[in-house]
């Protein structure tokens, strides 16, 4: 949940909704080894997502490190055209 939230929190901050359409899409998918896969896309912004370094005292900046802890992978993809951005975060399966 947490994963998602920061996922859907740096959406609404940072980029433009889906085609003018006021909306991003979030989806979850389970592979067959278990593994879970958080995305969120959105129409994208003016930089990528990246991870940062803030101050002590910053009020944000640390959602994609958190992300990173939490998952095995994360990664960004674009889509060809359409202006679309998902971003990913791939947990590991429950043991």
């Amino acid at each position: 949940m947490l994963i998602l939230s920061e996922l859907l929190s740096n959406s609404y901050r940072h980029a433009r909704p889906l085609d003018g359409s006021q909306q991003v899409r979030a989806a979850w998918r389970q592979d067959v080894d278990g593994a879970v896969t958080i995305s969120v896309t959105d129409g994208g912004g003016p930089t990528r997502p990246r991870p940062a370094s803030p101050s002590l005292t910053a009020r944000g900046g640390r959602g994609l490190t958190i992300i990173t802890s939490l998952s095995r992978a994360w990664g960004v993809r674009e889509t060809d055209g359409t202006g679309a951005v998902t971003v990913w975060a791939e947990l590991a399966p429950a043991a």
